[in-house]
């Protein structure tokens, strides 16, 4: 196998852009999804189960995308198709998202955006394996953490920006009996979709993908395994085989996730009723939600800062101790959110919360590149994302009864966080992202990147799925 070459900054820039675009269809969906459906008419219990159609097409679409993926080749490229096709479709979901006029259309569409980002967003995840050297994939994550951060920042901002020129209270009553989406978010759903294909055709354009080296076996391989039935057999049985360092980061991922599904799903209906004082169709809602947008682009801008710090605290630490750390912040801030009343203050704990997020969206996958079998990369990929679905699901699932039986506005818990249940949530969010920094202590990082004295590699059983019999089955699929 031939050794990656060492790319330059603005080639890393160049393929790291698309996230740019991803990140303005994630952040839209994460500040605004929650009052969309209160607009409509939903209460607080049946938040979670319409949000359910989010974590259920990742499960579905990424592992299935990232074996798809690993197995193409054209004259796009291996990841590029996806990104384009994945683009397109988001695009249609984000303008057609805040004309919804009743739940389940809200819902459905929800469930074509998400699948259609997913799309986009795992094979870029791999795009970053395939085209570093190890050296150079904690810089390649990180630097997609920096366009999310820079994504999240204008996307989450925008319906706050918009309302001096739309100002809210003025849409009126839906079909449905709910109340009307306000222009502002409809405004910035169509900028989201713009800029999402936009920044996706970017990194298509500029990047350049390479063929497999040994074209022949490429073939062989993909000849082999073909169909629904064949692509399940080997997720499954990839999903047994997990490296160790993804069994551990596996419950790392679980926790997280979960930690920001409880911020995302009820902080910024918190907002606008515990500080702004509002109900779905008043301006103070609507100024409300906007300003949890601000909250959201603060974490985000954060985030965005941090991110260039990442790489060398990694060395200096180790990715597990950094990890680990910057999680500890997150939950903090979110902790600390139940003690604040004002809206300016609110800003504060989301410096917590941007670290945490910039972390979480390199540190996990740069343990994890070091750590696959050799053509493999886009499937593993898909099946880490499991990790980050599962929990939302049962999130989904579970907190609606939580909320309607134990966490109900009158319980003592509950009092005490200003008498709404959706900062109860939140809180449980904080101490769950406290629970994944603890379980960092469990990963062990791979080799080739430098530890700290008290790391120590993993053991010699560890690279079980990297046995001489599997490398010369993928020898072919290397780069």
């Amino acid at each position: 196998m031939s050794a990656r070459p060492q790319l330059r900054f603005w080639q890393i820039w160049n393929m790291a852009f698309g996230f740019l675009g991803i990140q303005f269809g994630w952040a839209l969906q994460m500040a605004n999804m929650s009052a969309i459906y209160e607009y409509l008419g939903a209460d607080a219990h049946q938040i979670p189960m319409l949000w359910l159609a989010a974590p259920l097409t990742g499960l579905l679409v990424q592992p299935i995308i990232g074996h798809l993926s690993d197995r193409t080749w054209n004259r796009l490229g291996r990841r590029r198709p996806y990104f384009l096709a994945g683009a397109l479709l988001a695009s249609f979901a984000l303008i057609a998202m805040p004309h919804s006029s009743t739940l389940w259309m809200a819902a459905g569409l929800l469930w074509i955006m998400d699948a259609s980002i997913n799309i986009s967003m795992e094979p870029f995840r791999a795009f970053v394996a395939d085209l570093l050297p190890p050296e150079q994939r904690t810089r390649g994550y990180a630097m997609q953490a920096l366009f999310i951060g820079l994504g999240a920042v204008i996307a989450s901002m925008l319906p706050w920006l918009l309302y001096g020129i739309f100002p809210p209270g003025s849409e009126g009553a839906t079909s449905g009996g709910g109340k009307a989406i306000p222009l502002a978010v409809r405004i910035a759903f169509y900028i989201g979709a713009v800029a999402f294909l936009t920044a996706v055709l970017w990194t298509i354009f500029t990047t350049r993908e390479h063929p497999p080296e040994d074209m022949d076996a490429f073939r062989r391989m993909k000849a082999e395994k073909t169909g629904v039935r064949a692509a399940a057999v080997e997720i499954f049985h990839d999903f047994l085989a997990m490296p160790l360092t993804m069994r551990r980061l596996a419950w790392v991922q679980i926790f997280t996730w979960l930690g920001f599904f409880c911020m995302w799903l009820y902080f910024g209906v918190a907002v606008a009723r515990n500080i702004f004082g509002g109900t779905p169709g008043t301006p103070a809602y609507d100024q409300g939600i906007a300003w949890a947008g601000n909250c959201f682009a603060m974490y985000s801008a954060v985030c965005f800062a941090f991110s260039f710090g990442l790489p060398p605290l990694a060395r200096h630490l180790g990715r597990r101790l950094t990890h680990a750390l910057c999680l500890l912040a997150g939950a903090a801030g979110l902790i600390s959110v139940a003690a604040i009343d004002d809206k300016y203050l609110l800003l504060v704990p989301m410096v917590g919360v941007g670290i945490a997020w910039a972390s979480t969206l390199a540190m996990p996958y740069a343990i994890l590149a070091g750590a696959l079998p050799a053509g493999k990369t886009g499937i593993y990929m898909g099946i880490f994302n499991f990790f980050i679905v599962i929990p939302e699901i049962l999130a989904a699932l579970g907190f609606g009864t939580l909320l309607e039986r134990l966490l109900t506005d009158e319980s003592t818990l509950v009092a005490h966080l200003g008498g709404d249940n959706r900062l109860a949530v939140v809180v449980i969010g904080g101490l769950s992202l406290a629970v994944a920094a603890i379980l960092c202590t469990i990963v062990v990082e791979p080799e080739g990147y430098p530890m700290r004295p008290t790391e120590h590699p993993l053991p010699a059983e560890e690279p079980s799925t990297l046995s001489p019999k599997g490398r010369g089955q993928g020898e072919g699929l290397r780069r």
